[in-house]
């Protein structure tokens, strides 16, 4: 195959490879987490509970507390945000493998034809918009996991019992890659929007100024 590597020395080649990157990052730190929640009641009594992506679970601990049974309740269900921001995350890997091979293969007709140019402008917006709103959604579910696994509902006969979690710096990094892709799909239209006809036909006709 003839594949030309020297977009890769120009702006939205580089921009591509990032997006390609950080999209992995982005959803990976949501899919390969596994988090717990650890209970402990008086008279050696524990247990624990293990949660991970979609984020959708209910969990019902009893426990028999001073010859009482009391229980414990852990539910929550933030599965749409979670795979709204994995969801985004993959689409946005295959769309960058996909327009990198364009580049490639078809760099002479992306610079020829304005339309290839234009879809691709067009689709840029689109994905900084999936990225932001996917984001700011999962940023909300994180703050909705975080409140249920560290204060479960826990019964009155069940005061002296105590529970600890997991640690959600991964989580709190899957945010981070999120809006950091909002960033660098936002960034780089500048770069795609010199290459449509919007940008091109404001340039001046060399004849004009000869």
């Amino acid at each position: 195959m003839d594949l030309n590597i020297s977009v890769f020395q120009e702006p939205r080649g580089v921009m591509r490879i990032l997006h390609f990157v950080f999209s992995i990052c982005a959803f990976a730190t949501i899919t390969g987490y596994s988090g717990y929640i650890k209970y402990s009641c008086p008279d050696n009594q524990s247990a624990s509970d293990e949660y991970s992506y979609p984020f959708q679970f209910v969990f019902t601990r009893p426990f028999n507390v001073s010859g009482s049974i009391c229980q414990i309740f852990t539910t929550g269900d933030f599965s749409s945000d979670a795979k709204f921001f994995v969801a985004t995350g993959v689409l946005a890997m295959l769309y960058s493998i996909a327009i990198i091979f364009v580049y490639m293969k078809f760099d002479e007709l992306y610079r020829t034809n304005n339309k290839i140019p234009l879809y691709d402008f067009l689709f840029t917006v689109v994905f900084g918009v999936l990225w932001l709103s996917s984001s700011a959604a999962w940023a909300n579910g994180l703050t909705g996991l975080k409140t249920v696994t560290t204060n479960p509902k826990i019964s009155e006969s069940c005061s002296n019992c105590t529970t600890s979690t997991s640690n959600f710096s991964t989580l709190n990094i899957s945010v981070i890659f999120g809006f950091l892709n909002f960033f660098l799909w936002a960034a780089d239209l500048w770069f795609l929007y010199k290459e449509t006809a919007w940008f091109q036909g404001r340039q001046p006709n060399p004849s004009e100024g000869a």
